[in-house]
């Protein structure tokens, strides 16, 4: 009897000693994952600082800020995963099924979520290769308008009519954008037939160099006007082409600016801007004589002396 008690009592101290064993590498396997996470966190946070320092831009600075963020919670999740798995295989659960478990509902989510976790992928990238930012002008998706905000889910345009865009990250192929480094405000010039080209050029010419030399306008422009000359003969105008470089987000302000001065030039030098007409042609004989071409007013028009 005695034997058999304290074997009973030597079991029950192994078994004790056993969920000791166990609860003490709980504690230091969450321990372990709290300093991990800690200094994961710290590591991110001064890499973005040491970067941010270096960066003039603030927008630039807000760009690195999401990142930091985006980085911060994946590290998060990475850890927090495997201190889980690690505490319920020292808890006796087999983990096997639960991530086989995971990985059908991870695939039925990703499925189901497809869009969603498209979005969140083209939105990293865009941040990460900084193809827009606040502020910017830019096309995408159909939609062309000012940057107002940009998240990993979506991109908040507003139009010039005031209208608000959300378009999703997961819909961008292609970013036109209006506003980096410089802009070219190009103008397409209509003069008529008859005009001498290289006389509505020099007026041209004339006209950029006043607006650059200008006090509100010349800080907007970067270099002299480029003219590339006749562009097209179009129906009822010869189109000259020209193009200024400016600040970006100026081109329009610029060009209509250029456009206002250049009415004004034109019609002080008597160059004709035209108005589309229509040229009525009767036709001619095969001898090359023309039939008559007689034009009369309706009987319900009256006609004054």
């Amino acid at each position: 009897m005695d034997k058999v008690t304290q074997s009973l009592s030597f079991l029950g101290i192994a078994k004790i000693d056993h969920e000791f064993i166990v609860l003490l590498r709980i504690v230091l396997i969450v321990v372990a994952a709290w300093i991990v996470l800690g200094v994961t966190r710290h590591l991110i946070r001064a890499f973005r600082v040491r970067l941010t320092s270096r960066m003039d831009d603030r927008e630039q600075v807000k760009r690195a800020e999401t990142l930091g963020r985006v980085f911060r919670y994946l590290a998060s999740v990475v850890v927090m995963v495997v201190a889980v798995t690690l505490i319920l295989s020292e808890l006796g659960i087999a983990v096997a099924p639960i991530l086989g478990a995971a990985g059908v509902i991870g695939l039925a989510v990703g499925f189901g979520a497809q869009s969603l976790v498209k979005d969140y992928f083209a939105g990293f990238f865009i941040l990460l290769e900084n193809q827009m930012r606040q502020g910017d002008v830019v096309d995408i998706a159909g939609k062309a308008g000012l940057v107002e905000e940009i998240t990993l889910r979506y991109v908040r345009l507003r139009d010039y009519d005031g209208n608000v865009h959300f378009v999703s990250n997961g819909l961008i192929t292609t970013v036109t954008n209006m506003s980096r480094g410089y802009a070219q405000s190009v103008v397409d010039v209509g003069v008529a037939y008859r005009e001498d080209t290289d006389e509505a050029v020099a007026v041209m010419r004339e006209v950029g160099a006043e607006l650059r030399a200008d006090k509100v306008f010349g800080a907007k422009i970067l270099d002299d006007l480029e003219v590339a000359g006749v562009d097209k003969w179009d129906d009822s105008a010869v189109i000259l082409r020209c193009r200024f470089k400016v600040q970006p987000l100026e081109q329009w302000g610029v060009r209509r600016e250029f456009l206002r001065r250049l009415k004004k030039a034109f019609d002080a030098r008597g160059i004709e801007i035209p108005f589309p007409h229509l040229t009525v042609y009767a036709g001619v004989a095969k001898d090359g004589s023309a039939p008559p071409f007689s034009v009369r007013a309706p009987e319900s028009v009256a006609v004054r002396d």
